[in-house]
């Protein structure tokens, strides 16, 4: 059997919670300090594609073809700019991926077995997988693949609604096909220290769901903002940026965890 050393979902169904801004800086980081990472795109908006400055005329195998058979990961992967970061970018044949595999008994296994099929996938640290913002086969591809799923929370008024949901479903997924399943943890995202409501969704955040919570909490960030529309991570478009530092103490944080848990 061939994988990565860590294979990391990027999941929650509430959308606008900056969880494709998280997977490609978090990944980006990590390749950064040295780890060999890829990004699977699984969303059919493309969102970490696109950020990552793969433009769309340049996606001919895509992450639905790993999905449909016709491709391995490592025809689909492809080099970014970032060193040390490859992608198997999303087309919107994602969105009829559904419809295709619904019938097939593995349908919830396409991704698993994709990459544990392919020897050259067992080079990567990390895989990142990206999801699409709701609860459908595509999410349960990626938990069904997973070691562990990093649930990014927006600093917001309605940040828990939704998160027992998700929750519910990582424990379905645990006890039905993966029973090896975690929580790597969650990231508290967009958080702006002036804003009273802000600091009260963390304390709630962080009572409710205790050492789960990264210590590291992403600031709201203009730079972070403006960076996907030069196709480029925060961390290339502006490294000093008060996001990109949360990002490269977030993945520091990541692989602090990592050997904690390990070790223990």
């Amino acid at each position: 059997m061939n994988k990565p050393s860590r294979i990391i979902t990027v999941a929650n169904q509430k959308g606008g919670v900056g969880k494709t801004t998280t997977a490609i800086n978090l990944a980006t980081a990590l390749a950064a300090i040295g780890e060999k990472v890829l990004i699977v795109d699984l969303d059919p908006q493309g969102n970490a594609s696109t950020g990552l400055g793969v433009d769309r005329q340049a996606r001919l195998v895509s992450s639905y073809d790993i999905l449909t058979g016709s491709a391995s990961v490592s025809e689909a992967a492809m080099e970014t700019a970032v060193p040390g970061l490859s992608i198997v970018a999303s087309t919107l044949d994602l969105l009829g991926i559904e419809m295709e595999i619904s019938t097939a008994n593995d349908r919830v296994l396409k991704l698993r077995g994709a990459l544990r099929d392919d020897p050259n996938v067992s080079e990567y640290s990390y895989v990142l997988i990206d999801c699409p913002p709701s609860l459908n086969l595509l999410t349960l591809n990626a938990m069904a693949a997973a070691d562990s799923v990093l649930v990014p929370l927006q600093c917001e008024f309605f940040a828990l609604e939704g998160l027992s949901q998700l929750l519910e479903t990582v424990e379905q997924i645990r006890s039905s096909i993966n029973p090896w399943l975690t929580i790597q943890g969650i990231v508290l995202t967009m958080f702006d220290g002036r804003n009273n409501l802000a600091n009260q969704v963390v304390d709630d955040v962080r009572a409710y769901m205790g050492d789960a919570v990264y210590d590291t909490v992403i600031p709201r960030n203009v730079r972070v903002s403006e960076a996907p529309s030069y196709g480029k991570p925060a961390l290339l478009y502006d490294l000093k940026c008060a996001g990109s530092q949360a990002y490269l103490q977030l993945a520091s944080e990541v692989i602090r965890r990592e050997r904690q848990q390990f070790a223990a």
